[in-house]
């Protein structure tokens, strides 16, 4: 990600300045940070930034001086857009004022507001679009909120969006209820990206020393995490060894568990990660079971499955309704997962990889925002026509 100059009227200018001429613009609120952790914002923006000018929006942060956005522009042509804030000032507040020069400076085309968080209706609700539209990631807990304030405000913001759409098929069931544009859209895979990982890539340095068979995870470490069954695992298979790689947040109160076998190697790129993939022999997501796992679809099975390695998981709804019960990923719990894993590493199942394409192929990225892109432009049309 390149640092622009931070003058974000300048900024803006150019963009619409650009040859291709002004495209629609796409205001995106969102509680994940662009740079941190490729997940669904980033895999559904980068194909949204082929179609719309797109202006990622995301949590505040703080610094001395005046309010700003600091800009950045991403790979795929995303505007990311951190909020930047005084501790003494009233940061609801510079948000909203933020985001109306935001809004100032994009021309009349239609203009879609894009929603992963409903805590970002506190500083933009008051301004129009021709688009709302509410993209269900996760259950409040998970996000670490006030939950009777998320439901509020999740209330409100199901009330004045155009579509809705959930990644998870249990969000789908329960917000039909309340609205009758539900759709159901995985986050979305970069196949071929992480399809690098079936050939043979060079080890990592920190990985190369590293035993086999190798287990490993690839994702946000955090209190969606069973630390215990990592620990249990590990113990009661000394020979395997479990590389575990991601940022660390939101951890349980006790610490990671240490052995000889297992290993964290903290975060790596989104460029790196089919070189980690690649030299191993099978993966696993030893998710807890509790209420911020119980509607979540982890991003990173498809990636996984991707990179061609077998997947053992822990029983999350909605990972046993999509993956599980294809026979795509086993599931497995605390008594069965020590023999699980043993099973992930020996031959594959006969039929499993070409059954795991045709998921992959069904759930590419592009496949994905094109089917949302449709519903997209059967709202706007009465706009554009």
């Amino acid at each position: 990600m390149n640092t622009q100059p931070s003058l974000f009227r300048a900024s803006l200018r150019a963009e619409a300045e650009k040859p291709a001429g002004p495209r629609p613009a796409l205001v995106c609120f969102s509680h994940l940070k662009w740079g941190i952790v490729r997940q669904r914002p980033q895999n559904l923006l980068a194909e949204a930034a082929r179609d719309y000018r797109v202006y990622f929006v995301e949590e505040p942060e703080v610094a001395q001086g005046p309010p700003h956005f600091r800009v950045k522009t991403a790979q795929s042509g995303v505007t990311v857009l951190t909020p930047v804030c005084d501790a003494t000032c009233d940061v609801l507040r510079e948000q909203r004022l933020l985001v109306e020069e935001l809004q100032s400076l994009l021309d009349p085309s239609p203009l879609v507001h894009w929603y992963f968080t409903p805590m970002a209706l506190d500083f933009s609700r008051h301004l129009p679009c021709d688009l709302r539209i509410y993209d269900i990631m996760q259950e409040p807990l998970a996000l670490g909120v006030d939950q009777a304030k998320f439901a509020e405000l999740e209330a409100e913001l199901l009330a004045c969006s155009h579509l809705v759409f959930a990644e998870g098929q249990i969000q789908v069931a329960a917000k039909a209820r309340s609205h009758r544009h539900v759709h159901w859209v995985p986050g979305g895979v970069d196949t071929s990206h992480f399809a690098r990982a079936r050939s043979r890539i060079e080890d990592p340095s920190d990985q190369a020393e590293i035993p086999a068979p190798r287990v490993g995870f690839g994702g946000v470490i955090d209190d969606r995490i069973d630390l215990d069954l990592i620990a249990s695992s590990a113990k009661a298979l000394p020979s395997i060894h479990f590389v575990m790689i991601g940022p660390i947040a939101r951890t349980h109160p006790d610490p990671l568990p240490q052995a000889p076998n297992i290993h964290w190697l903290g975060r790596k790129t989104y460029d790196e990660l089919p070189g980690y993939m690649a030299n191993w022999q099978a993966a696993w997501m030893p998710f807890a079971l509790n209420d911020a796992t119980r509607a979540v679809r982890p991003s990173e099975t498809l990636e996984l499955l991707a990179a061609g390695l077998r997947v053992t998981s822990t029983a999350v709804a909605d990972l046993v309704e999509t993956y599980g019960k294809k026979g795509l990923v086993s599931i497995a719990d605390a008594q069965t997962i020590v023999p699980t894993l043993k099973t992930m590493l020996g031959i594959q199942p006969e039929g499993w990889r070409q059954a795991v394409d045709k998921e992959l192929a069904r759930q590419s990225r592009k496949e994905t925002w094109d089917a949302m892109h449709h519903l997209m432009q059967a709202q706007l049309k009465p706009v554009q026509g």
